[in-house]
């Protein structure tokens, strides 16, 4: 594996310095944290701003409990804990939430939040929801207002699930006199709003001097957007920025080394590197080449190449934050003539794959290497990438035209929205594992864990997809800066909590 590591090693340098050519980020200088405010560097763009009829993590990732908030959300720890409701009640059979809400909350279209927003709210992610992730209000069968400081939530059936899917996107709060343009104008109840996007440079957030909770520190947040790892790198090192938000070069830390200057933040994440197969259509509607991919892939080598070893093997698409995680990197171990031997038994010694990748940096330097390590099987792969958000969603995630993928599953247990879904990207249908999934939701806690580990182990032992590397939180910011995340428990990059030294 020496000599072929090494040539993968160059042909990544090659590909980073051809992305670098070709353009970067023309916002490499902007606002830097001087006494109220701070700029943030990005990689992933959102399309728009509206992600109830646009799928991706960029979104909810710059918008959510930012701009919008919902009636609970996740603390750093991954409880669920009290926002636009103060408590809750749930009723013995499980199926009834009571939600007491805050009084004195408002917009910022000036509207006053009550309990006609709930009920309007959640209605319209059954309505008029686009997204995939919508299924996850199916459980509702009704949600009514008690009072403006009181509204009730009847499930169909109790769920173990729900109150956390609160937390996530689907569970945003919307004014009912704000939606008329949600893709560019977002209006929430959150401690920011929006100021100013500069399509392909910078979003820029202002402090809601109306927001009903604690002030934020910060006047003022940028989002910077970077088409490339060393345009990000640049922009810390010559102060266009004050945090890189997720390291896309992490061979690139010695730069930051100077610990005088520069802090350094690795923790983990929810975010399943995934090599994705397209369950539906042959050749990979076969287990036995599903299987002979996995066997082909040195896990580690794969990890140490692309992504200098930062993140963690896990096998499987539960993180090890979950109750169910289960360590299953030892159910396909690198066997190279165990994957010869099953592509012989499916009748493809000659087979051909299109890997069709977003332009990120995680995903271009992992293709690399699943490249060389399937070729050594008699596996071609091209690989394609495609401009991320708007391309690789168009032709992956909604055509499903593709045979590999490799995506960053950033959602927070999203196991069964991934696999228990026929219809979602993948085009995994196992009636087993769809039951397993129901009886975790519907279950006693117990009940739920163990559901939850017999159904990831046996989308694992499927090869329903190949779980590469859990992705790590990696920041590098300037010294001082207060409130940055070890561990990333959400989708969204909560920035009320940041301040700079000097504030």
């Amino acid at each position: 594996m020496t000599r072929p590591l090494a040539r993968l090693v160059a042909v990544i340098a090659t590909v980073t310095l051809a992305i670098t050519a070709a353009g970067c980020s023309s916002g490499t200088s902007g606002d830097s944290a001087t006494g109220s405010s701070l700029s943030v560097g990005f990689v992933a763009e959102p399309a728009n701003l509206d992600f109830t009829s646009t799928d991706g993590a960029a979104i909810p990732q710059a918008l959510l409990v930012n701009v919008y908030e919902g009636l609970v959300k996740l603390d750093q720890d991954g409880k669920i804990v009290p926002l636009l409701a103060e408590s809750w009640e749930v009723s013995p059979d499980r199926k009834t939430y009571t939600f007491h809400l805050r009084d004195n909350v408002t917009f910022t279209n000036g509207k006053t939040f009550t309990a006609d927003d709930v009920v309007f709210s959640i209605n319209r992610v059954k309505t008029d929801w686009k997204v995939s992730l919508k299924s996850a209000m199916d459980v509702v069968a009704n949600v009514e207002k008690k009072d403006d400081t009181t509204a009730v939530v009847t499930l169909t059936k109790p769920s173990n699930s729900w109150l956390y899917r609160m937390t996530t996107r689907i569970g945003a709060m919307f004014s009912r006199d704000g939606v008329a343009d949600l893709a560019n104008t977002p209006v929430g109840t959150g401690p920011y709003k929006l100021e100013s996007w500069r399509r392909g440079d910078a979003i820029t957030f202002s402090a809601n001097d109306s927001y009903w909770g604690t002030k934020p520190k910060l006047q003022k947040v940028v989002l910077k957007y970077f088409k490339d790892a060393t345009a990000l790198n640049n922009a810390l090192l010559t102060g266009g920025i004050d945090v890189i938000s997720a390291v896309q070069a992490p061979e690139s830390i010695q730069q930051f080394s100077d610990t005088s200057k520069y802090e350094v933040i690795e923790g983990t994440t929810t975010g399943e590197v995934v090599l994705s197969f397209n369950n539906s259509k042959a050749p990979l509607n076969d287990p036995r080449v599903r299987r002979a991919i996995r066997h082909a892939i040195d896990h580690k080598a794969l990890l140490d190449t692309a992504w200098a070893g930062r993140g963690q093997l896990i096998g499987t698409m539960v993180p090890p934050t979950d109750p169910w995680y289960e360590d299953l990197t030892g159910l396909y171990p690198h066997d190279p003539a165990k994957a010869r031997d099953l592509l012989a038994q499916a009748g493809q010694t000659r087979l051909n794959l299109k890997l069709r990748i977003p332009n990120l940096p995680y995903a271009v330097a992992s293709a690399q290497v699943v490249k060389s390590q399937l070729d050594a099987v008699g596996i071609t792969v091209d690989i394609e990438p495609l401009e991320f958000p708007a391309r690789w969603l168009d032709v992956v995630f909604k055509q499903a035209d593709y045979d590999m993928s490799i995506i960053n599953h950033v959602e927070p247990r999203d196991v069964t929205a991934v696999f228990g879904n026929p219809d979602y990207y993948l085009r995994y249908d196992n009636p087993r594992v769809q039951e397993l999934f129901a009886k975790a939701d519907a279950g006693t806690e117990e009940e739920q864990v163990t559901a939850m580990k017999e159904a990831a182990r046996i989308i694992s032992e499927d090869a329903a997809g190949d779980f590469l590397f859990l992705f790590p939180n990696l920041i590098v910011a300037k010294k001082g800066i207060a409130g940055l995340p070890k561990n990333l428990v959400s989708e969204s990059f909560d920035l009320s909590v940041l301040s700079p030294s000097e504030a």
